[in-house]
């Protein structure tokens, strides 16, 4: 249920008293209440045994578990099933609490750990049906050898759990066990299986810009909202690849044969302009919807509020979750191979969401296919990210559209689909609550998806606030709002990823990507072949076609022209994989995706028939690693690995670039504010920690946009806390008399606009050559004059800049730095976010001073209506080296541990700020070398 506006909500007090508690119960754990050995022997009770030998019961063989002395293991065994019964154990060695959190969050099930606090959140996932889904898949979709090694990771898993409880388990564990006796339940292959729609569901494509675009509606123009979201500019930033088309039913990148071998600127603010249908309501059509649009942004912003609940286990997905990933080919490299570079941005979690690991069959055989290293997800067998002996790949978020909200007109016997009541499809779920007690919830669901407006009082309302006219149909019982998503039809990603891991070259690795339908990702890939090896890219995933609209709006549920139709037996209709974009070998020599077009849609030679987003990221990314690369290789340049390093820590700001020659020439009066601009001087764009330029750069910045559109935005989309004085609307007939009221933001810190991503890089680049636009006026405010010019409004941000990093750094400039505004603080997910503050540092870690930014390279992501805080962070960082797999460098966010006082818990942070990598065994000699521990399993 979303937050009171009036004070703290019931949910949050709820998981606060119980998280207090739990944090208390750390304390003592932590001896400040009991004895120091008590203490000690508590917190060590969990770590893993590393040397030695164990018996594992269902293993055909032994196991060897090598670990260097950063604790990552390699893993030795000689049948499939031992090595994911191994790698379940292990996880559950060092993971077992992120495990335990993970399968309750995704099965909505948090209540059973965290009491009622969680109850809301349970109840959307509920009605999500994750869990639902997730055993569809594993009953009717998995291949059987997927199922047979899904289980056997659940049998490692198992193995761990038996007889431990408590502190055995984690220190978290044991202030659950304390405080209300819990113990965990058996792991089970659907726990491991639900965990890919988590995933999913932060990687869910343009659902935010859906939600915001329409809650736009309510107070700005159809123009104005056009003028912030633009179009992607292909003329200058590139698509992933180029110049394809499909023919015959498939995709033919340029120059192959396809076989795979081998701007109105000048809108006012003072009142609503002139209709542009689908646009004003927040619609997508409103000849079929006009009249529901009050309801609808009533709805959205409750669902927007329960967005903001339900916690984010990659990322902000409303800052646009990024990733860079590239790869060269060997012509281009100083090793005569291809290098391939990746580091997903995601969310910043304690532990990390990855974990890095080998998984290694001692000889090849039919009986043990894997030789296989990289990151993976405590809770999933198999590696996510990596690489074999043979080939190594990398992914990104293609941002493909693959949700869609609809307004539904509901009665209490169904709903209206066309000229007929279609009854509900319901389910009964009951939440369970620790503590005691329980709450029963029923799930609704239409042909468009399962109700998410029954979880919110407020979204359930949606009918009675509703004006219906036009066609719309009569309100009779309300308008309720579903959701349509791709990941809630059970699919085969599970399958995909061990057929990933076991792929032997581009087409056996395009096979095992068709069954990756969700979510839909970029996938690089290179390979060790031949003299130069090769390189390659994918796009799978399933990926809706719409007959009506373009998924922008939210769309009306009972016009059958906007449903998911044409496919086979009436099931949604999908883009063919066969007609899904990718590249073998371009003749450019190299391949960059960072989340930006994939293609340009349209019609016409070069063109791609079919709309896969309108969404992108808008490529300052993806361009200036594509700059990075030409730069290094014309005249015949070489690049090698540390190069590759380098380039993943490239600080340079395009924004920066962009708008300091123009604030250096505004004319200062202000001494104080004229030294702070004097800091741009000969600056060089670069975002370094101890920069202070790029300190006062990115102030004036975050200014610039709170002036120019925060401060316009309605208030479901301003940061919670954010408030002005707004005139109020007039209710009778002399405007004059309309009175003024005090209006505050809703929208949480991290989903809140403008968040200042690249998409605010484009409005603002097309906004500067109009110097007169109406979105550079701001009205007059203490001290300070109304501004109706670009220069007026940029010399009032210095202004405020100034005064405000003055207020957070002190007077003296000599002082200021990046890093002391952008500090990354690592939160253990759970107990570390609330409790007491001078409790956390129990579990949590840090501040880390970071340089980078927003739409860098180096995207250690801000958002801007909200603070300077880092929200997501480049999460691991890899260069894989084609040549010698040896000479192949990673790093990861924290460590490979889970247990807060553990050596491994954030052994590689600091070195991850710095930028350095580790180095990477993957041969056996190699990992002979740099194991410092080893333990044997046993049957």
């Amino acid at each position: 249920m979303p937050a009171n506006e009036t004070g703290p909500s019931v949910k949050k007090k709820g998981r606060r008293a119980r998280l207090i508690v739990l944090v208390m119960v750390l304390a003592l754990l932590a001896g400040l209440g009991y004895g120091a050995y008590w203490s000690v022997d508590s917190v060590r009770a969990s770590f893993p045994q590393t040397t030695g030998s164990l018996k594992v019961p269902g293993l055909i063989g032994t196991v060897d578990v090598k670990r260097d002395e950063h604790g990552i293991p390699q893993l030795y065994a000689d049948s499939d099933e031992d090595l994911f019964r191994a790698q379940g154990f292990v996880h559950a060695q060092d993971r077992f609490w992120e495990m335990d959190v993970r399968r309750h969050m995704t099965s909505g099930r948090l209540s059973e750990m965290f009491g009622s606090g969680q109850v809301e959140t349970d109840a959307f996932l509920r009605t999500l049906g994750w869990r639902q889904v997730a055993q569809a898949e594993y009953d009717t979709k998995l291949s059987p050898e997927t199922k047979k090694y899904l289980q056997a990771y659940a049998d490692g898993v198992n193995t761990y759990l038996k007889g431990k409880s408590g502190k055995s388990l984690s220190v978290e564990h044991a202030a659950l066990k304390l405080s209300d006796d819990y113990a965990p339940e058996q792991w089970t292959p659907v726990d491991s299986v639900a965990w890919l729609k988590a995933m999913a569901w932060d990687l869910r494509g343009n659902m935010q810009d859906e939600i915001d675009r329409s809650l736009m509606s309510g107070k700005l123009s159809p123009q104005q909202i056009n003028d912030l979201y633009p179009a992607y500019p292909f003329d200058r930033n590139k698509p992933i690849v180029e110049g394809g088309a499909v023919t015959g039913g498939k995709y033919v990148p340029q120059g192959q044969s396809g076989n795979g071998n081998g701007n109105g600127n000048g809108v006012g603010f003072g009142s609503q302009a002139s209709v542009n249908p689908g646009t004003t309501t927040g619609l997508a059509d409103d000849t079929t919807a006009q009249g529901a649009s009050v309801g609808l942004r009533t709805g959205l912003t409750s669902l927007a509020k329960t967005l903001d609940e339900i916690p984010a286990i990659l990322g902000p997905n409303g800052s646009g979750i990024g990733s860079n990933s590239w790869v060269i080919a060997g012509k281009y490299t100083t090793t005569g191979k291809p290098l391939l570079a990746n580091d997903p941005h995601l969310s910043p979690q304690l532990p990390s969401v990855w974990y890095q690991m080998g998984l290694h069959c001692r000889a090849a055989s039919p009986r043990c296919q894997y030789d296989v290293a990289g990151y993976t997800f405590s809770g999933m067998p198999g590696v996510v990210i990596g690489h074999n002996a043979d080939i190594a790949w990398g992914m990104t978020n293609l941002g493909a559209d693959v949700t869609d909200l609809y307004l539904e007109q509901v009665k209490p016997e169904g709903y209206l689909y066309g000229d007929k009541i279609v009854p509900f499809v319901t389910r009964e779920e009951t939440i369970k609550i620790a503590g005691g007690g329980e709450k029963k919830i029923t799930v609704r669901t239409t042909n468009n998806g399962p109700l998410v407006s029954d979880r919110s009082d407020d979204l359930a309302g949606v009918g009675t606030r509703a004006p219906v006219a036009g066609s719309a149909p009569d309100r009779g019982d309300g308008y309720a709002v579903a959701l349509r998503w791709t990941a809630l039809d059970p699919g085969k990603s599970m399958d995909a990823v061990f057929k990933i891991n076991r792929a032997k070259d581009f087409n056996s690795f395009r096979a095992a990507a068709r069954d990756f339908e969700v979510p839909s990702q970029n996938l690089i890939y290179a390979d060790n072949k031949g003299a130069n090896g090769n390189i390659g890219y994918q796009a799978p995933g399933r990926v809706p076609i719409r007959t009506t609209g373009d998924g922008r709006m939210p769309a009306p549920g009972w016009d059958p022209k906007y449903a998911w139709k044409g496919g086979k037996d009436g099931n949604a209709g999908y883009i063919p994989q066969d007609e899904m974009p990718w590249a073998l070998n371009p003749a450019r020599g190299y391949i960059v995706t960072a989340n930006q077009a994939v293609v340009e849609s349209g019609t016409g030679a070069g063109k791609y028939p079919h709309v896969l987003t309108t969404d992108w990221g808008y490529g300052a990314r993806s361009q200036r690693i594509n700059d990075l690369i030409e730069a290094k290789t014309k005249d015949n340049g070489k690049i090698s690995t540390d190069d590759m390093r380098t380039m993943q820590m490239d600080n340079s700001s395009e924004i920066a670039a962009l708008l300091t020659p123009m604030l250096a020439k505004i004319q200062i009066s202000d001494p104080d504010v004229r030294s702070a601009q004097k800091l741009l001087d000969g600056w060089n764009y670069t975002q370094e920690p101890d920069s202070a330029a790029a300190a006062y750069f990115n102030a004036v910045w975050r200014n610039i946009l709170k002036l120019s559109f925060g401060d316009k935005m309605p208030k479901e989309l301003r940061v919670e806390g954010s408030c002005m004085n707004v005139r109020a609307e007039s209710t009778g007939p002399v405007d004059d008399l309309a009175e003024t009221v005090r209006e505050c933001g809703t929208r949480g810190p991290d989903s809140a606009q403008p968040d200042g991503g690249d998409r605010w890089f484009e409005v603002v680049r097309r906004l500067v050559k109009d110097e007169k636009s109406a979105w550079w006026q701001a009205p007059a405010a203490r001290n300070k004059p109304a501004t109706k010019t670009r220069d007026e409004l940029f010399a009032r941000a210095m202004k405020d800049a100034r005064w405000e990093l003055t207020a957070k750094l002190g007077k003296d400039q000599s002082t200021w730095s990046w890093g002391r505004m952008h500090q990354l603080t690592l939160k253990n997910q759970t107990i570390g976010t609330e409790g007491p503050g001078y409790l956390q540092w129990l579990l949590n870690r840090g501040p880390w001073n970071l340089g980078g930014g927003e739409a860098t390279v180096n995207a250690t992501g801000w958002n801007a209506s909200s603070g300077y805080g880092v929200t997501w962070v480049p999460s691991m960082r890899m260069v894989v080296n084609l040549n010698d797999l040896d000479k192949s460098r990673w790093i990861n966010l924290t460590g490979a541990s889970g247990h807060a006082y553990h050596s491994h818990y954030t052994d590689q942070t600091t070195m991850w700020a710095k930028g350095e990598l580790l180095e990477w065994p993957f041969g056996k000699a190699a990992v002979d070398k740099a194991t410092v521990d080893t333990l044997t399993l046993k049957p």
